[in-house]
Protein backbone atom coordinates (compact mmCIF):
# COMPACT_ATOMS: atom_id res chain seq x y z
CA UNK A 1 0.00 0.00 0.00
CA UNK A 2 2.84 2.43 0.79
CA UNK A 3 4.38 1.85 -2.65
CA UNK A 4 1.07 2.82 -4.28
CA UNK A 5 0.91 5.92 -2.10
CA UNK A 6 4.44 6.96 -2.98
CA UNK A 7 3.67 6.62 -6.69
CA UNK A 8 0.50 8.67 -6.24
CA UNK A 9 2.48 11.33 -4.37
CA UNK A 10 5.06 11.44 -7.16
CA UNK A 11 2.34 11.76 -9.84
CA UNK A 12 0.58 14.52 -7.91
CA UNK A 13 3.77 16.58 -7.82
CA UNK A 14 4.46 15.87 -11.48
CA UNK A 15 0.95 16.77 -12.68
CA UNK A 16 0.13 19.69 -10.39
CA UNK A 17 3.47 21.24 -9.59
CA UNK A 18 4.11 22.75 -6.16
CA UNK A 19 1.83 21.39 -3.41
CA UNK A 20 1.83 21.96 0.33
CA UNK A 21 1.94 19.17 2.91
CA UNK A 22 -1.70 19.74 3.97
CA UNK A 23 -2.81 19.61 0.32
CA UNK A 24 -0.97 16.35 -0.22
CA UNK A 25 -2.31 14.93 3.04
CA UNK A 26 -5.88 15.70 1.90
CA UNK A 27 -5.32 14.05 -1.49
CA UNK A 28 -3.67 10.96 -0.02
CA UNK A 29 -6.00 10.78 3.01
CA UNK A 30 -3.08 10.56 5.43
CA UNK A 31 -1.61 12.81 8.12
CA UNK A 32 0.80 15.66 7.40
CA UNK A 33 3.53 13.78 9.29
CA UNK A 34 3.05 10.82 6.93
CA UNK A 35 3.47 13.16 3.97
CA UNK A 36 6.82 14.36 5.30
CA UNK A 37 7.96 10.76 5.78
CA UNK A 38 6.85 9.83 2.26
CA UNK A 39 8.65 12.82 0.73
CA UNK A 40 11.83 11.75 2.53
CA UNK A 41 11.37 8.23 1.16
CA UNK A 42 11.01 9.58 -2.38
CA UNK A 43 14.19 11.60 -1.96
CA UNK A 44 16.07 8.60 -0.60
CA UNK A 45 15.02 6.59 -3.66
CA UNK A 46 16.53 9.14 -6.04
CA UNK A 47 13.48 11.26 -6.91
CA UNK A 48 14.56 14.95 -6.97
CA UNK A 49 11.96 16.52 -4.66
CA UNK A 50 12.66 20.11 -3.59
CA UNK A 51 11.29 21.54 -0.35
CA UNK A 52 10.50 25.25 -0.39
CA UNK A 53 9.84 27.02 2.89
CA UNK A 54 7.69 30.03 3.67
CA UNK A 55 4.00 30.91 3.13
CA UNK A 56 4.28 30.10 -0.59
CA UNK A 57 6.40 27.04 0.01
CA UNK A 58 5.71 23.35 -0.41
CA UNK A 59 7.12 20.42 -2.33
CA UNK A 60 7.87 20.25 -6.04
CA UNK A 61 9.92 18.19 -8.44
CA UNK A 62 13.10 19.57 -9.97
CA UNK A 63 12.34 21.33 -13.27
CA UNK A 64 12.27 18.89 -16.19
CA UNK A 65 11.96 15.70 -14.14
CA UNK A 66 9.21 13.31 -15.30
CA UNK A 67 8.56 9.71 -14.38
CA UNK A 68 7.20 7.10 -16.78
CA UNK A 69 6.14 4.67 -14.04
CA UNK A 70 2.51 5.11 -15.03
CA UNK A 71 1.28 1.61 -15.92
CA UNK A 72 -2.44 1.17 -15.27
CA UNK A 73 -3.77 -1.77 -13.29
CA UNK A 74 -6.76 -3.68 -14.68
CA UNK A 75 -9.09 -1.96 -12.20
CA UNK A 76 -7.74 1.49 -13.09
CA UNK A 77 -8.11 0.88 -16.81
CA UNK A 78 -11.69 -0.30 -16.31
CA UNK A 79 -12.57 2.74 -14.22
CA UNK A 80 -11.57 5.26 -16.92
CA UNK A 81 -14.96 4.94 -18.64
CA UNK A 82 -16.35 6.77 -15.57
CA UNK A 83 -13.80 9.58 -15.78
CA UNK A 84 -16.52 12.20 -16.16
CA UNK A 85 -18.67 10.78 -13.37
CA UNK A 86 -16.73 10.94 -10.09
CA UNK A 87 -19.91 10.68 -8.00
CA UNK A 88 -21.19 7.48 -9.61
CA UNK A 89 -17.65 6.07 -9.63
CA UNK A 90 -17.54 6.57 -5.86
CA UNK A 91 -20.93 4.84 -5.47
CA UNK A 92 -19.54 1.87 -7.39
CA UNK A 93 -16.57 1.70 -5.03
CA UNK A 94 -14.16 2.94 -7.71
CA UNK A 95 -13.52 6.48 -6.50
CA UNK A 96 -9.92 5.99 -5.36
CA UNK A 97 -9.14 3.69 -8.29
CA UNK A 98 -10.45 6.27 -10.77
CA UNK A 99 -8.44 9.08 -9.17
CA UNK A 100 -5.29 6.98 -9.41
CA UNK A 101 -6.01 6.09 -13.05
CA UNK A 102 -6.56 9.72 -13.99
CA UNK A 103 -3.27 10.74 -12.40
CA UNK A 104 -1.40 8.06 -14.36
CA UNK A 105 -3.01 8.95 -17.67
CA UNK A 106 -2.30 12.64 -17.14
CA UNK A 107 1.31 11.90 -16.24
CA UNK A 108 1.78 9.90 -19.44
CA UNK A 109 0.44 12.67 -21.70
CA UNK A 110 2.78 15.10 -23.46
CA UNK A 111 2.93 18.42 -21.67
CA UNK A 112 0.58 20.23 -24.06
CA UNK A 113 -2.11 17.54 -23.94
CA UNK A 114 -1.77 17.19 -20.18
CA UNK A 115 -2.44 20.91 -19.77
CA UNK A 116 -5.46 20.68 -22.08
CA UNK A 117 -6.84 17.74 -20.07
CA UNK A 118 -6.48 19.77 -16.87
CA UNK A 119 -8.35 22.70 -18.45
CA UNK A 120 -11.21 20.45 -19.53
CA UNK A 121 -11.50 19.02 -16.02
CA UNK A 122 -11.51 22.52 -14.53
CA UNK A 123 -14.19 23.84 -16.90
CA UNK A 124 -16.66 20.97 -17.40
CA UNK A 125 -18.52 18.90 -14.82
CA UNK A 126 -21.30 16.34 -15.30
CA UNK A 127 -23.91 16.05 -12.54
CA UNK A 128 -26.24 13.16 -13.40
CA UNK A 129 -29.08 13.35 -10.81
CA UNK A 130 -32.14 15.49 -11.49
CA UNK A 131 -32.90 18.66 -9.52
CA UNK A 132 -34.88 18.66 -6.29
CA UNK A 133 -34.65 14.97 -5.54
CA UNK A 134 -32.42 13.00 -3.26
CA UNK A 135 -30.47 10.13 -4.74
CA UNK A 136 -31.77 6.66 -4.04
CA UNK A 137 -30.01 4.88 -1.17
CA UNK A 138 -28.03 2.07 -2.81
CA UNK A 139 -26.26 0.11 -0.06
CA UNK A 140 -25.76 -2.90 -2.33
CA UNK A 141 -24.52 -1.06 -5.41
CA UNK A 142 -20.85 -1.90 -4.88
CA UNK A 143 -21.66 -5.59 -4.37
CA UNK A 144 -23.83 -5.62 -7.48
CA UNK A 145 -21.11 -3.88 -9.49
CA UNK A 146 -18.55 -6.44 -8.33
CA UNK A 147 -20.85 -9.22 -9.48
CA UNK A 148 -21.23 -7.54 -12.86
CA UNK A 149 -17.45 -7.33 -13.27
CA UNK A 150 -16.81 -10.89 -12.12
CA UNK A 151 -19.89 -12.57 -13.68
CA UNK A 152 -21.12 -13.86 -10.31
CA UNK A 153 -24.63 -15.15 -9.66
CA UNK A 154 -26.44 -13.21 -6.93
CA UNK A 155 -29.13 -14.37 -4.54
CA UNK A 156 -31.39 -11.40 -3.88
CA UNK A 157 -34.52 -10.17 -2.16
CA UNK A 158 -36.30 -7.46 -4.12
CA UNK A 159 -39.30 -5.22 -3.42
CA UNK A 160 -41.78 -5.39 -6.28
CA UNK A 161 -45.00 -3.41 -6.35
CA UNK A 162 -46.91 -6.59 -5.48
CA UNK A 163 -44.57 -7.55 -2.66
CA UNK A 164 -41.07 -8.89 -2.05
CA UNK A 165 -39.59 -11.72 -4.09
CA UNK A 166 -36.45 -13.82 -3.75
CA UNK A 167 -34.60 -14.50 -6.94
CA UNK A 168 -31.23 -15.59 -8.29
CA UNK A 169 -29.98 -13.20 -10.95
CA UNK A 170 -27.06 -13.13 -13.37
CA UNK A 171 -25.92 -9.50 -13.59
CA UNK A 172 -25.23 -8.26 -17.12
CA UNK A 173 -24.77 -4.53 -16.59
CA UNK A 174 -25.60 -1.36 -14.68
CA UNK A 175 -27.32 1.74 -16.04
CA UNK A 176 -27.43 5.19 -14.43
CA UNK A 177 -30.55 7.07 -15.58
CA UNK A 178 -31.52 10.43 -14.10
CA UNK A 179 -29.52 9.70 -10.95
CA UNK A 180 -31.16 6.27 -10.49
CA UNK A 181 -29.17 3.03 -10.78
CA UNK A 182 -30.67 0.03 -12.60
CA UNK A 183 -29.35 -3.53 -12.83
CA UNK A 184 -29.90 -5.43 -16.05
CA UNK A 185 -29.79 -9.14 -15.29
CA UNK A 186 -30.82 -12.58 -16.46
CA UNK A 187 -33.50 -14.14 -14.26
CA UNK A 188 -35.73 -17.09 -15.14
CA UNK A 189 -34.22 -17.17 -18.64
CA UNK A 190 -35.30 -13.60 -19.38
CA UNK A 191 -33.46 -10.28 -19.32
CA UNK A 192 -35.03 -8.09 -16.64
CA UNK A 193 -34.48 -4.63 -15.19
CA UNK A 194 -34.16 -4.01 -11.44
CA UNK A 195 -33.98 -0.72 -9.58
CA UNK A 196 -30.91 -1.19 -7.38
CA UNK A 197 -32.36 0.76 -4.44
CA UNK A 198 -35.12 -1.83 -4.09
CA UNK A 199 -32.78 -4.68 -3.21
CA UNK A 200 -33.09 -5.46 0.50
CA UNK A 201 -30.68 -8.42 0.38
CA UNK A 202 -27.80 -9.25 -1.98
CA UNK A 203 -25.58 -12.29 -1.50
CA UNK A 204 -22.99 -13.89 -3.76
CA UNK A 205 -23.59 -17.57 -4.42
CA UNK A 206 -19.99 -18.23 -5.49
CA UNK A 207 -21.25 -19.48 -8.85
CA UNK A 208 -19.97 -17.95 -12.08
CA UNK A 209 -22.07 -17.69 -15.23
CA UNK A 210 -21.40 -17.29 -18.93
CA UNK A 211 -22.46 -13.94 -20.32
CA UNK A 212 -24.87 -14.33 -23.29
CA UNK A 213 -23.01 -13.98 -26.57
CA UNK A 214 -23.87 -10.79 -28.39
CA UNK A 215 -25.73 -9.10 -25.53
CA UNK A 216 -25.52 -5.32 -26.07
CA UNK A 217 -26.33 -3.35 -22.92
CA UNK A 218 -26.81 -0.01 -24.72
CA UNK A 219 -29.07 -1.54 -27.37
CA UNK A 220 -31.16 -3.31 -24.73
CA UNK A 221 -31.60 -0.09 -22.75
CA UNK A 222 -32.55 1.93 -25.85
CA UNK A 223 -35.23 -0.56 -26.84
CA UNK A 224 -36.43 -0.89 -23.27
CA UNK A 225 -36.78 2.88 -22.98
CA UNK A 226 -38.72 2.99 -26.23
CA UNK A 227 -41.13 0.35 -24.95
CA UNK A 228 -41.54 2.28 -21.70
CA UNK A 229 -42.58 5.42 -23.52
CA UNK A 230 -44.99 3.46 -25.71
CA UNK A 231 -46.50 1.73 -22.65
CA UNK A 232 -46.93 4.96 -20.71
CA UNK A 233 -48.39 7.07 -23.52
CA UNK A 234 -51.94 5.72 -23.59
CA UNK A 235 -53.72 8.63 -25.25
CA UNK A 236 -53.60 12.22 -26.47
CA UNK A 237 -54.98 15.21 -24.61
CA UNK A 238 -56.21 18.30 -26.44
CA UNK A 239 -55.37 21.39 -24.42
CA UNK A 240 -55.90 25.13 -24.60
CA UNK A 241 -52.93 27.04 -23.19
CA UNK A 242 -52.43 30.62 -22.08
CA UNK A 243 -49.19 32.41 -23.04
CA UNK A 244 -47.76 31.42 -19.66
CA UNK A 245 -49.07 27.88 -20.09
CA UNK A 246 -47.05 27.59 -23.30
CA UNK A 247 -43.91 28.25 -21.21
CA UNK A 248 -44.97 25.86 -18.46
CA UNK A 249 -45.75 22.88 -20.68
CA UNK A 250 -42.12 22.06 -21.65
CA UNK A 251 -41.07 22.56 -18.01
CA UNK A 252 -43.68 20.10 -16.76
CA UNK A 253 -43.69 17.58 -19.61
CA UNK A 254 -40.17 17.80 -21.02
CA UNK A 255 -39.56 16.99 -24.68
CA UNK A 256 -43.18 15.93 -25.25
CA UNK A 257 -44.36 19.30 -23.98
CA UNK A 258 -41.86 21.16 -26.14
CA UNK A 259 -42.97 19.26 -29.25
CA UNK A 260 -46.61 19.99 -28.46
CA UNK A 261 -45.94 23.73 -28.17
CA UNK A 262 -43.91 23.74 -31.39
CA UNK A 263 -46.90 22.21 -33.24
CA UNK A 264 -49.49 24.50 -31.63
CA UNK A 265 -52.19 26.13 -33.70
CA UNK A 266 -52.41 29.89 -34.19
CA UNK A 267 -53.15 31.98 -31.06
CA UNK A 268 -56.62 33.43 -30.54
CA UNK A 269 -57.37 37.05 -29.67
CA UNK A 270 -56.25 36.46 -26.05
CA UNK A 271 -53.03 34.70 -27.04
CA UNK A 272 -54.27 31.19 -26.13
CA UNK A 273 -53.34 28.26 -28.39
CA UNK A 274 -54.54 24.68 -28.82
CA UNK A 275 -52.05 21.79 -28.57
CA UNK A 276 -52.11 18.01 -28.55
CA UNK A 277 -50.09 16.29 -25.82
CA UNK A 278 -49.40 12.55 -25.37
CA UNK A 279 -50.55 11.48 -21.88
CA UNK A 280 -50.63 8.43 -19.64
CA UNK A 281 -53.77 6.84 -18.21
CA UNK A 282 -56.69 9.11 -17.41
CA UNK A 283 -56.01 9.08 -13.66
CA UNK A 284 -52.31 9.86 -14.08
CA UNK A 285 -52.96 12.49 -16.74
CA UNK A 286 -55.46 14.22 -14.45
CA UNK A 287 -52.83 14.80 -11.77
CA UNK A 288 -50.20 15.78 -14.32
CA UNK A 289 -52.39 18.36 -16.05
CA UNK A 290 -53.51 19.91 -12.78
CA UNK A 291 -49.92 21.08 -12.34
CA UNK A 292 -50.59 23.62 -15.09
CA UNK A 293 -53.16 25.28 -12.85
CA UNK A 294 -55.27 28.04 -14.40
CA UNK A 295 -52.93 28.33 -17.40
CA UNK A 296 -54.55 25.39 -19.22
CA UNK A 297 -57.96 24.05 -20.16
CA UNK A 298 -58.52 20.42 -21.12
CA UNK A 299 -60.68 20.28 -24.25
CA UNK A 300 -60.64 16.54 -24.74
CA UNK A 301 -61.04 13.62 -24.68
CA UNK A 302 -64.38 14.05 -22.86
CA UNK A 303 -63.47 11.56 -20.13
CA UNK A 304 -60.25 13.36 -19.29
CA UNK A 305 -61.97 16.75 -19.31
CA UNK A 306 -64.62 15.38 -16.96
CA UNK A 307 -61.99 13.85 -14.65
CA UNK A 308 -60.10 17.14 -14.40
CA UNK A 309 -63.35 19.04 -13.75
CA UNK A 310 -64.26 16.60 -10.95
CA UNK A 311 -60.83 16.97 -9.38
CA UNK A 312 -61.08 20.75 -9.55
CA UNK A 313 -64.53 20.60 -7.94
CA UNK A 314 -63.16 18.48 -5.09
CA UNK A 315 -60.34 20.99 -4.54
CA UNK A 316 -62.71 23.94 -4.70
CA UNK A 317 -65.03 22.38 -2.15
CA UNK A 318 -62.16 21.58 0.15
CA UNK A 319 -60.82 25.14 0.12
CA UNK A 320 -64.23 26.79 0.27
CA UNK A 321 -65.01 24.84 3.42
CA UNK A 322 -62.39 26.77 5.39
CA UNK A 323 -59.57 25.37 7.55
CA UNK A 324 -61.76 24.14 10.42
CA UNK A 325 -64.43 22.57 8.27
CA UNK A 326 -61.94 21.12 5.83
CA UNK A 327 -61.15 18.24 8.17
CA UNK A 328 -64.81 17.23 8.04
CA UNK A 329 -65.20 17.80 4.32
CA UNK A 330 -65.50 14.56 2.36
CA UNK A 331 -65.14 14.46 -1.40
CA UNK A 332 -66.72 11.78 -3.53
CA UNK A 333 -64.94 8.72 -2.06
CA UNK A 334 -65.39 6.70 -5.22
CA UNK A 335 -63.60 9.24 -7.42
CA UNK A 336 -60.87 9.94 -4.89
CA UNK A 337 -60.18 6.25 -4.27
CA UNK A 338 -60.22 5.47 -7.98
CA UNK A 339 -57.69 8.18 -8.72
CA UNK A 340 -55.35 7.25 -5.88
CA UNK A 341 -55.47 3.54 -6.68
CA UNK A 342 -54.85 4.09 -10.37
CA UNK A 343 -51.98 6.50 -9.74
CA UNK A 344 -50.42 4.17 -7.20
CA UNK A 345 -50.64 1.23 -9.57
CA UNK A 346 -49.11 3.23 -12.43
CA UNK A 347 -46.22 4.43 -10.28
CA UNK A 348 -45.52 0.96 -8.94
CA UNK A 349 -45.69 -0.66 -12.34
CA UNK A 350 -43.76 2.02 -14.18
CA UNK A 351 -41.63 4.14 -11.82
CA UNK A 352 -40.49 7.35 -13.48
CA UNK A 353 -37.39 6.72 -15.60
CA UNK A 354 -37.89 2.95 -15.27
CA UNK A 355 -38.06 0.80 -18.39
CA UNK A 356 -40.92 -1.68 -18.85
CA UNK A 357 -39.96 -5.03 -17.41
CA UNK A 358 -38.69 -3.41 -14.20
CA UNK A 359 -39.37 -6.08 -11.63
Amino acid sequence: MRADRLLTLLLLLQNRGRMTAPQLAAELEVSVRTVYRDVEALGASGVPVRTERGPRGGFRLVEGYRTRLTGLTDAEAGSLVLAGLPGPAGELGLGAVLASAQLKVEAALPEGLAEQARRVRERFHLDAPAWFRDADPVPYLAAVARAVWERRVLRTRYARWRGEVRREVRPLGLVLKGGIWYLIALADDAVRTYRVSRFSEVEETGEEFVRPAGFDLAAYWTESSRRLEAALRQGTARLRLSPRGRKLLPMQFGAAGARAVARAGPPDADGWVEVELPVESEAVATGDLLRLGVEAEVLGPPGLRRAVAEAVAVLAGRYEAGPREADRYEADPHEADRYEADRYEQDRKFPRNSPPGTC
